[in-house]
């Protein structure tokens, strides 16, 4: 096996690491104190993004993207973890399910969406359904050759910058093993849609300026068209195509946590307490050597994880396994960096205690902590017929 990266690899990460410290790290502090970024200043990352050639990084090159696999797009996406998320989300990488987007719908949503002229978010999350996708509320009926649209999403990230938005709605019920269970569609919703409004949403500890809004629709028509994919196979589309946020959120993780390592480490060299480094302290010394094993050892299950999926083979146990791991790992991290500064590392002149509340979020959204052990224990033991 080869652990080393190729000369392309090393060239990915060392331009979005070079872009990052000095397109987005200057901007940070203004985000964080305000919570919000300024569409001018996201746009102009989103230029400049274009202007180096990665913007939709993760998309094929046959529909104008960069075209790379998962484990060279997770090498990217780790890099991306680094910086504010409110300024990350501006590095395009349009959402993986519009590649499910036919005829008219190509060049009305996916192609705007590679080049940068129109920016997705993903609606699914209510608020009685969020594990339980299958669960939710929000409906869609037939009437004519239309859609009707009813109900409400909440928790739906930077929904307020987005063009146009890829909607899960309930449209029939179908009999299984565990009783009735809701047929899911999936729907290309314009901002400017009648029926159809995006409000602020809630007030989050995690990821300042990063806006999570609450979707509502109300008879919000819309012509069959607008349907992607297949009626009531929306959730099989979401299968198929969203596995790979769980890898982005543990490449994020991967790269925050290595970032607040960057920090606790000199600082321990340098910090002087009882006439000597505060490094040279096994209560401060083990932190560390535990720390760098958790981020190397997050590290190695993501890029693993990645690898199988472009080898074609079954990922979902990895991929799994590599949020679970990462997300647990950067609360760890982020906490004993903290420790190590001591009370300077609670104070906003350093970004620690942003890490530390950030890394609080990641154990929830797309899919979590509990969710993810479901996964991984079911593919254990379902082959021994448990």
């Amino acid at each position: 096996m080869e652990f080393g990266l190729s000369t392309e690899q090393q060239l990915i990460v060392d331009t979005v690491r070079s872009f990052v410290e000095k397109e987005m790290y200057p901007h940070e502090a203004e985000v964080e104190r305000t919570g919000e970024l300024p569409i001018e200043l996201g746009l102009e990352i989103r230029d400049k993004c274009r202007e180096l050639g990665f913007y939709a990084a993760n998309m094929p090159e046959s529909v104008g993207g960069g075209g790379l696999n998962h484990l060279d797009f997770t090498l990217l996406e780790r890099e991306l973890g680094r910086p504010s998320m409110a300024l990350s989300v501006f590095f395009g990488r349009p959402s993986g399910i519009l590649l499910a987007c036919e005829g008219e719908q190509r060049e009305r949503y996916l192609l705007p969406a590679v080049q940068g002229e129109r920016f997705d978010a993903l609606a699914m999350t209510e608020p009685e359904a969020g594990s339980d996708v299958r669960g939710m509320k929000c409906h869609a009926k037939q009437v004519g050759g239309d859609w009707i649209i009813n109900g409400s999403k909440h928790f739906i990230s930077h929904a307020d910058i987005a063009d146009f938005v890829i909607v899960f709605a309930a449209t029939g019920e179908e009999v299984t093993p565990q009783g009735k269970k809701k047929l899911i569609t999936c729907f290309l919703v314009d901002r400017d849609t009648p029926g159809f409004e995006i409000r602020k949403g809630y007030q989050s500890v995690s990821h300042r300026g990063y806006h999570n809004c609450i979707l509502n629709f109300d008879h919000c028509r819309l012509p069959a068209a607008q349907v992607l994919g297949e009626v009531h196979q929306g959730f099989e589309l979401a299968n198929q195509w969203l596995y790979g946020t769980r890898l982005t959120v543990a490449a994020f993780c991967v790269g925050r946590a290595r970032r607040a390592f960057e920090l606790a480490l000199p600082y321990a060299a340098e910090r002087k307490q009882f006439g000597q480094a505060i490094g040279r302290f096994q209560g401060v010394s083990f932190k560390l050597a535990d720390m760098i094993t958790e981020i190397d050892a997050a590290d190695y299950l993501t890029l693993a994880a990645a690898w199988k999926v472009d080898q074609g083979w079954g990922a979902d146990r990895d991929i799994a396994s590599a949020k679970l791991y990462a997300t647990e790992m950067l609360a760890r991290v982020t906490d004993q960096a903290v420790q190590i500064f001591g009370g300077m590392g609670l104070m906003s002149d350093l970004p620690l205690e942003r890490f530390w509340r950030d890394a609080r979020v990641e154990r929830i959204w797309d899919g979590t902590s509990e969710i993810q052990r479901h996964i991984i224990s079911r593919h254990l033991l379902r082959p021994l017929g448990a």
